[in-house]
């Protein structure tokens, strides 16, 4: 018998799981619902709460309750709090995951280890790491990140002989995402994708929310926003009439004693039609309609190119998504598969594939970010001291993996004896937008005047992984290194301490070493502290021991720096210097995050001088 791989669908709202049984997807139930909110808190007497529980609570307790928490996955030094404890993004996320991993277990009646999770087309590298943490803190590892478009299709007609182009429009509770997808005789190949990851249902929620409080506000002189428990009350509702207008022209927003004034209990009864509502969420759904004709563009596709619009997520229930995505592309948009299920199921379709079971679809996916290398602007560098540099892609955006590309590249100074390869992702030329994946350093060049070609090769393979080599063509003197998509990007102690707080919640658990998947040529976002670092500072306070690693190693890289400057450029260093130390001595985080980026800034155009 093959090995079981579970399909997880880990959304901002709710979540799923699903398992392959006799070649079909199959939904796996979750406390007696197929749904598991996105929800985890902390019961008033201390025990764990995952799901329709913690939902429930946050309407009464929001202070020791977490929603949402996929939109801050991958953001560098973001913390929550739960309780008294603060916990990253990667701990709330592996609870989740956790529950569904055990109601697989219960459900299936056997261990589970593997699974394949799946994320918005358009999260970076960073928060595809992310989820893979939170999968290892999980006890899961996880074999595959897929991304949702991609594993919804797998779920419309896998089989499919013709060659045939959907249009996936995949808008939940936290995240948007289009890709076009075509498949031909089982093969689903991703040709384009776009979206945003900070766009869905939850904003729609706030907008409607911040409309029915300033009505509130109005009549009683009392904004409901300012106080926690009334906040989520009227957040509640809001989602409740959202659902409600999803089938009717109306839907009315009631709750009692939602607050008082002067000892009077005030109550929330107001009505709201579809038409206001729409009304107000378009400029978001515009958003998405801009990015649908962006991925059309990138495919270089029209609408009349496309045979089959699928919704997926939640939020496109909402019938003004189906009137424009049907004015613009000419047809209606297939809601057959349930659009809350289909990723899940996706997911097991395509754990199933990697499994080794006959599910009849075979996958090539794309990369939904080109990556590149930060490289000297010569056209635009006039001045030695603040050289420019721009971003040079590689790896193009939507390029199938596997994929594997090469440039060459050319030293810029005489008898230049090593070149720095700085990778970053993304799409702007300048590479102060795009995200940094990770840099190395190739020493020993042969002493020879300026123009030694350098060949940079980036390999992505299907899971992720990147392999960056530079090689000096003259000589073949080779470095290279690999950014994995395991644990490796959390940094081991992180991942130790994370262990500890997990098992505090949810008992004695099994996690492998992550010391497996770890080695010195593997890049992490930070270091660790060193023995010759400020131990006080850091032990200081915990929740800012990230921003404390983050400033100290940039003072070390600013005290090394500063004496090749000029006078001019010292003493701007030498203010943000101070900025940074003061902050860390009065441990004031939010100052020290803001110095430190600041600094960073600087520190960024003055490292080659």
């Amino acid at each position: 018998m093959t090995q079981t791989i579970i399909g997880i669908d880990l959304g901002t709202t709710n979540s799923e799981v699903a398992v392959i049984e006799n070649g079909r997807p199959r939904v796996i139930p979750v406390d007696g619902s197929p749904i598991l909110p996105s929800v985890v808190g902390i019961s008033e007497d201390g025990r764990l709460l995952v799901g329709q529980a913690a939902r429930n609570q946050w309407v009464v307790a929001p202070e020791r309750t977490i929603k949402s928490v996929k939109r801050k996955m991958g953001r560098d030094g973001e913390v929550v709090t739960l309780g008294d404890q603060t916990y990253s993004p990667q701990e709330i996320s592996a609870l989740i995951l956790r529950k569904l991993k055990e109601a697989a277990e219960a459900d299936l009646q056997r261990p589970i280890t593997k699974a394949v999770i799946t994320v918005p087309a358009y999260f970076n590298d960073s928060q595809r790491q992310a989820t893979r943490e939170a999968g290892s803190l999980a006890g899961l590892d996880v074999v595959r990140i897929l991304n949702e478009p991609t594993a919804a299709a797998l779920t419309y007609n896998p089989q499919q002989q013709e060659t045939e182009r959907f249009l996936v429009y995949d808008l939940g509770g936290g995240t948007f995402d289009v890709s076009i997808v075509q498949s031909e005789r089982g093969v689903f190949e991703v040709l384009a994708s776009h979206g945003d990851t900070q766009l869905g249902g939850d904003d729609f929620d706030e907008l409607l929310a911040g409309k029915i409080a300033i009505d509130f506000l109005e009549r009683y002189g009392i904004d409901l926003r300012d106080n926690l428990s009334s906040k989520a009350r009227l957040l509640r509702a809001a989602e409740a009439a959202k659902r409600h207008l999803s089938d009717h022209p109306y839907a009315r927003l009631e709750e009692e004693f939602i607050a008082d004034k002067d000892g009077v209990p005030l109550h929330l009864s107001q009505e709201i039609s579809r038409f206001e509502y729409e009304e107000l969420i378009r400029p978001l759904i515009d958003r998405t309609m801009d990015c649908v004709q962006n991925a059309l563009d990138d495919a270089r596709l029209t609408a009349a190119d496309i045979h089959k619009v699928i919704l997926v997520g939640g939020s496109t229930r909402t019938p003004l998504i189906s009137e424009l995505l049907e004015a613009r592309l000419g047809q209606p948009a297939h809601k057959e598969v349930h659009p809350d299920l289909c990723v899940a199921m996706g997911a097991a379709i395509q754990a199933g594939i990697i499994a080794g079971q006959n599910v009849g679809a075979v996958l090539v996916d794309i990369t939904p970010h080109s990556l590149g290398i930060k490289a000297l602007d010569t056209q635009n560098s006039f001045f030695p001291m603040h050289k420019e540099f721009k971003f040079v892609p590689i790896i193009n955006r939507n390029t199938p993996l596997p994929a594997s590309r090469s440039e060459l590249f050319c030293t810029i100074q005489d008898n230049q004896a090593a070149v720095e390869i700085d990778v970053y992702q993304g799409e702007s030329p300048d590479i102060r937008r795009n995200h940094r994946v990770g840099k190395f350093l190739v020493e020993g060049l042969a002493r020879v005047p300026a123009g030694n070609e350098i060949i940079v090769q980036l390999d992505l393979t299907l899971d992720g992984t990147l392999k960056v080599s530079a090689r000096e063509k003259a000589t073949g003197l080779m470095k290279q290194i690999t950014v994995d998509n395991a644990v490796a990007r959390f940094a081991l102690e992180e991942h130790s301490a994370a262990q500890r707080r997990l098992q505090r919640l949810w008992g004695n658990i099994s996690l492998e070493n992550s010391s497996n998947h770890f080695s010195s040529d593997n890049l992490t976002d930070f270091d660790p502290p060193s023995a010759s670092d400020t131990p006080e500072v850091v032990a200081a306070a915990p929740e800012g021991q990230r921003e404390t690693v983050k400033a100290l190693a940039l003072l070390e890289k600013a005290d090394r720096l500063r004496e090749r400057l000029s006078e001019d450029d010292r003493q701007d260093l030498d203010h943000l210097i101070t900025r940074v130390r003061d902050a860390l001595t009065d441990q004031a985080w939010a100052e020290l995050t803001h110095a430190s980026n600041e600094l960073a800034d600087i520190l960024f155009y003055l490292d080659d001088v």
